[in-house]
């Protein structure tokens, strides 16, 4: 049992997260579809979690808390996913390569157990980014 894990984070769309986003980025179906990371269940085990267990990914970029759900692909050990959205975009680089877009694969993130931290709804997330005072 690890308190930490290193995994190699990837993002992009999910069918729940499309669902989701039509009814508002700031409600909690829109945190639940995409403020997750799925990982295989080896690095479940490595890292001494429960699946559904709320979890803190860093990176150099940041940090974010999110609930690590077993991996609906795979097996991929050593392989996080976190679909596109604002739990991503806080341990992504923000760098575009002049592209308009960043690079949302292949992030080296530390994932850790965070279970009374709490998973913040996206509106949340994005005001506490921007210095705003949440709560």
């Amino acid at each position: 049992m690890a308190n930490k894990i290193t995994l190699n984070l990837i993002s992009g769309r999910t069918i729940q997260q499309g669902v989701a986003i039509e009814g508002g980025k700031e409600k909690p179906l829109y945190r639940t579809a995409a403020g997750i990371i799925e990982m295989d269940h080896q690095d479940f085990k490595k890292l001494g979690a429960w699946k559904n267990s709320n979890v803190r990914v860093s990176s150099e970029f940041g940090s974010v808390i999110v609930k690590a759900i077993e991996t609906t692909q795979g097996p991929h050990p050593g392989l996080g996913f976190i679909p596109m959205g604002p739990w991503a975009n806080s341990v992504i680089s923000d760098n575009t390569y002049s592209t308009g877009m960043p690079t949302f694969k292949g992030v080296p993130v530390t994932v850790e157990v965070a279970l009374n931290e709490p998973i913040l709804l996206g509106i949340e997330l994005v005001q506490k980014q921007c210095g705003v005072k949440v709560g």
